[in-house]
């Protein structure tokens, strides 16, 4: 294709070689097992518990389902009031509210999009039983002190970890923090599975709570034991997974030299603001966004609008907030969300992923600049 009329997007899904892929799926036509915890869904499962370092793992069909039925698990009453946040992808507040909870949002804060901590403890009634913060970017939330408000409360916490698969804070794998985190492996993330999720979690009872709701409550041939639904990891899915899980690292590290590159270019631009960075945390370079501040030559749908023109695709993420959506507004208590939208109408997530070439990132960057 003409370099000139190529399209560049937002993002690209990092695949194995064509080759690698179809050797790993071959045995499948021998066994004929394509679903149903096989053989590579044990062994995924196996492989990712040790790489992101936790004690617990349940793969799931997509981030979403895990999500939900990380929420579904800790049996939470009807009705009952969850604290998360609005800046987000809408499948956080989906899954409180197809659980029959109902969401508190909680503004954010301006330095890295992760929710308010501060702001947790005045939103908390008799009504409350968790909170569901988001690992936005990958900038991970305030574990501490989330989990101080927690216990101080006796509060569950369940991380919106989608954006942080393989961050790592004080040495620990990041979904060792809460009751459970859960990630997407959709084919946009740093990690996939085509589709896919997981809950990671440290107590051993979940996991069986988590197996039946994702298949059933079947236990056994004859036997269900519980209400469930179908939400297991495939076979091709899992393989791809485990295709991509050997170029993990290689992965990351070329986003990294595409994310440095990035920074260097625009770091001195009258405008444009990055989010800070959290010490003692290894990145994944999940994203690269930016803030389009109100001393930058143009707004950010200015600034999106030109990116556009040329090819070049941009994403509001995230914008309207979740709590503004057609289908939530309105209809939950929140607090004032002055940052939340603040960062709502000001971010824009640049085209970043590991084939990124460096001129199109100069290309970028000059239409920035």
């Amino acid at each position: 294709m003409d370099k000139q009329n190529e399209k560049i997007y937002v993002t690209q899904s990092s695949m194995p070689t064509y080759e690698e892929y179809i050797e790993a799926i071959k045995p499948l036509w021998d066994s004929h097992w394509l679903t149903n915890m096989g053989k590579y869904h044990k062994e995924l499962e196996k492989e990712l518990r040790e790489y992101l370092d936790v004690p617990q793992i349940s793969l799931m069909v997509n981030g979403h389902m895990a999500l939900e039925m990380a929420i579904q698990a800790m049996d939470f009453p009807e009705g009952a009031e969850v604290i998360t946040t609005p800046f987000t992808f809408i499948s956080t507040t989906h899954a409180i509210v197809r659980n029959r909870l109902k969401p508190v949002f909680c503004d954010v804060k301006l330095s890295d999009g992760t929710i308010d901590e501060t702001k947790i403890e005045e939103l908390i009634t008799e009504n409350t039983v968790a909170i569901v913060p988001v690992h936005v970017y990958g900038n991970i939330c305030n574990v501490e002190e989330i989990q101080r408000i927690a216990d101080k409360y006796s509060l569950k916490v369940i991380y919106d970890a989608a954006h942080a698969f393989g961050v790592t804070y004080k040495g620990k794998g990041i979904g060792n923090y809460g009751d459970a985190s859960v990630f997407s492996f959709h084919a946009t993330k740093v990690f996939n599975t085509i589709e896919g999720g997981a809950v990671t979690f440290s107590d051993p009872k979940l996991y069986d709570k988590l197996y039946n709701l994702k298949n059933f409550g079947i236990r056994g041939e004859e036997l269900v034991v519980s209400v469930g639904a179908n939400a297991k990891m495939n076979e091709f899915s899992a393989i791809m997974g485990l295709c991509n899980l050997k170029h993990i690292d290689t992965a990351i590290q070329e986003r990294k030299i595409r994310y440095e590159r990035y920074y260097e270019l625009l770091s001195d631009v009258p405008g444009i603001r990055f989010f800070d960075e959290r010490k003692e945390c290894q990145k994944n370079y999940a994203y690269f966004p930016i803030v389009v501040e109100e001393d930058y030559r143009a707004t950010r749908d200015g600034l999106y609008d030109r990116l556009k023109e040329k090819k070049i695709y941009a994403r509001k993420y995230f914008y309207p907030l979740t709590s503004d959506q057609a289908c939530f507004k309105n209809k939950y208590r929140q607090e004032k969300l002055e940052y939340a939208r603040s960062l709502s109408d000001k971010v824009l997530v640049l085209p970043f992923y590991e084939k990124l070439r460096i001129e199109d990132i100069e290309k970028i960057c000059e239409l920035v600049v």
